[in-house]
């Protein structure tokens, strides 16, 4: 979801770090609610990047990539080597992100020959269908916008699109961007974040809860696939920094680098420790899960 910049501000003004890091529980494992209260024991726990797929043999298929975290999640898999799918209502709106890019060349096209642009709408179940394949590796969900151009219910009608295409294609692997403040990270959020949530962005987590529930709800329609939930914390424009912190405090900010980051991690990791899962990020708090030079996974208490 693109954060307005009222929204954006509630993160900026929100706790110090060292107020975050008192609220936050620290866990070297998962996270299934931000309720639960995991041993404070340090430890690490490393998790082979691309164990199971190696970039360069992967297909992937990025859903919202001319958004701002979707682009980042569009040029992170192409430099990892990794064909790209993406869907878009309008091609041209596709451009390199300033996180990765830098400065000088965002806004630039994506020229790349693992790069193909299918146009058309996620509301589409057959436009959808065109992306996703047999040979399609794992998909990344980063929708958002203003319910006033894309409707109160896009997010869960196009995810539930997603979801049909890829049991019909036997494709597994997914991760959904949503926010903090869906479902039951709604005491994570700050205090101001709050207020919007329950007044101009009302109808936005409506449909995102929703959209959530068709992985986390005991009847949701993806709730067998090997998915991730991904709810960042207030997102920023700024380049990667590398490290990405699980947390069950309440949330700060975080780079949609970093978001593209660990949502390619849950599509490559074989062993991804929050499959199944509905982990709430930011750049500050709570466990990190980084990488080292070698590019593999880690996350240490």
């Amino acid at each position: 979801m693109t954060l307005s910049a009222s929204a954006s501000a509630a993160f900026r003004g929100g706790a110090s770090s060292s107020k975050l890091n008192s609220r936050s529980k620290m866990t070297a494992t998962m996270i299934s609610s931000p309720r639960s209260r995991p041993s404070l024991t340090r430890r690490a726990v490393v998790s082979p990047r691309a164990a199971a797929t190696p970039a360069d043999k992967s297909n992937i298929v990025v859903i919202g990539g001319t958004g701002a975290t979707g682009s980042e999640c569009v040029v992170q898999a192409l430099a990892r080597g990794s064909k790209v799918t993406v869907l878009a209502r309008t091609p041209s709106k596709l451009a390199q992100p300033p996180g990765t890019a830098g400065e000088a060349n965002a806004g630039k096209p994506i020229a790349d020959l693992n790069l193909t642009v299918i146009q058309g709408s996620v509301t589409n179940a057959a436009d959808v269908a065109k992306c996703i394949t047999k040979d399609t590796t794992g998909v990344i969900v980063s929708l958002g916008g203003k319910t006033k151009d894309v409707g109160p219910t896009m997010l869960t009608d196009g995810t539930r699109n997603v979801i049909e295409a890829m049991k019909q294609n036997d494709v597994k692997r997914v991760a959904v961007v949503t926010s903090i403040g869906a479902g039951d990270s709604a005491d994570q959020a700050p205090f101001v974040f709050k207020i919007l949530m329950s007044t101009v962005m009302r109808s936005i987590f409506t449909d995102k809860n929703n959209q959530e529930q068709l992985f986390l709800g005991p009847a949701g329609p993806g709730k067998d696939l090997e998915f991730c939930v991904v709810r960042p914390g207030g997102l920023g424009l700024g380049p990667p920094t590398g490290v990405v912190n699980v947390i069950e405090g309440e949330a700060g900010s975080i780079a949609r680098a970093d978001v593209a980051d660990f949502c390619l991690g849950a599509l490559f990791e074989e062993a991804f420790p929050y499959i199944g899962k509905a982990p709430c990020i930011s750049s500050v708090g709570g466990t990190s899960w980084t990488k080292d030079r070698q590019g593999k996974g880690v996350m240490e208490a």
